[in-house]
């Protein structure tokens, strides 16, 4: 059985949750904070959430264990049969990790523990953020999906890649930065009914 380590305030723990839950694969949750204690780092090399553990072998980073689920369970897909398609909504999910979510992650500090950051850092990533919203949006299809006509991985790191972004607005910005993307409003509000995305929502509350 897939042990999975982390824990579920973890939007990568959550997404890597929810794709094991698609797949409908056996897995066993086992809280691990991101610490650079030297059990963890066995697991992970930065000491960060999630990793994976299947029969005393260990896989880090979201992407990296995505593809790995992806070989061992093919149905259902996370990406198109067709290679460019396929392409295409890794490249989405991709500007949203490196554009946006890490980039609002600049501020974690003051979004999430309330230690300020300062305000050179806060308008250079209010900037790039706006830079990655205009890419993301670029990118994304909407019909119905992030990518297309199917749900894909792009629509995975859709839910769970904008949070800090609208935290980032409301507390530091003062501004919805998802105004100018209805289209992001409406596909989070879509994907947040489907039931695997429910199933970790309501778990991670509980």
């Amino acid at each position: 059985m897939i042990k999975l380590y982390g824990l579920r305030m973890s939007n990568y723990y959550s997404l890597t949750k929810a794709v094991l839950i698609e797949k409908g694969l056996d897995f066993e949750e086992v809280k691990a904070p991101p610490t650079q204690k030297e059990d963890n780092l066995a697991r992970t090399p930065m000491g960060k959430m999630p990793s994976i553990g299947v029969d005393g072998h260990y896989l880090s980073e979201s992407f990296a264990i995505v593809n790995y689920l992806e070989r061992i369970q093919p149905e259902p897909a996370l990406l198109p049969e067709d290679p460019f398609e396929a392409a295409k909504a890794l490249e989405l999910a991709y500007h949203i990790k490196l554009d946006v979510e890490l980039v609002a992650r600049r501020c974690i500090s003051e979004l999430v523990f309330n230690i300020p950051v300062s305000d050179e850092v806060k308008a250079a990533t209010e900037k790039d953020l706006v830079r990655g919203l205009q890419a993301v949006g670029q990118l994304l299809v909407c019909s119905p999906y992030a990518a297309g006509e199917t749900f894909t991985i792009a629509d995975m790191y859709v839910n769970y890649g904008f949070g800090l972004t609208q935290a980032f607005g409301a507390q530091i910005a003062n501004k919805d930065l998802l105004a100018d993307y209805p289209q992001i409003t409406e596909l989070l509000a879509r994907i947040a009914d489907r039931p695997s995305i429910k199933r970790v929502t309501e778990e991670a509350a509980a």
